[in-house]
This record gives C-alpha cells, structure tokens and sequence, in this order.
C-alpha cells in the first residue's frame, strides 16, 4: 500500500490538535515501537511498546498540556517512512519519523525535540 504523505500529515496534525486520542492513536499499528527523550520524565522510558503504552504517555501528556497545539512545517518523504517536523505550542521545533507497515499503518515511530 502507498501512503499520500501529504494526507497523512494533515491527519496527524488534526488529530493531535484535536486532543482526542483514539484519533491520535489511529494512525499506529497496536505493535509499535516509539522512541523519545521526552517519555523517560513522565513514564520512566524512552523506548514505549504498543498502543496502551503510548495512550499512557500521550495521555499524560495532553493532560499536562492542555493548550498544546502541533503545526506541521516540513514533509520528508521516504520509502515506506516520512519525517514530519513541527513547531509545538510553546515554539518548540520538532521532528518525528514514521516508518509505514504495509498497510499503510505507522508500526515505529521516534521523536526528537529542539533543546529548550
């Protein structure tokens, strides 16, 4: 299946600033694999596995920020992968690389935050 980066984008961007985490987590097979700095402070790891663990931390997370907001700036498109970059709420630059299943489905994904 090939994925319309582009569309997805704008999905990912809508259901992050929508705060509605069934949404979010639609784009994400139930084995993924995520990786970021951030979850060690609010869950005590950095490398989190499946979609229970992710509705954790995002969960938290959206709690905590209850203004937050994403805007997409860059689409980077690779083979079965993308990297998005973003700015946040607070102006915050960030990156996210997805790599797609085939179907279509974000099975790893990582995020790297600019230092604050």
């Amino acid at each position: 299946m090939s994925v319309d980066y582009d569309t997805f984008a704008r999905e990912w961007e809508a259901a992050w600033n929508s705060h509605d985490l069934d949404r979010i987590l639609s784009h994400y097979s139930n084995d993924i694999c995520f990786r970021s700095r951030k979850a060690v402070a609010l869950v005590g790891a950095g490398e989190l596995h499946g979609t229970d663990a992710l509705r954790a931390y995002w969960g938290h997370a959206l709690e905590k920020q209850q203004d937050l907001e994403f805007k997409v700036q860059h689409i980077f498109k690779g083979h079965q992968m993308m990297v998005i970059t973003y700015l946040n709420h607070r102006g915050v630059r960030a990156a996210e690389t997805l790599f797609f299943d085939e179907e279509g489905i974000v099975n790893q994904a990582s995020a790297c935050h600019e230092a604050n």
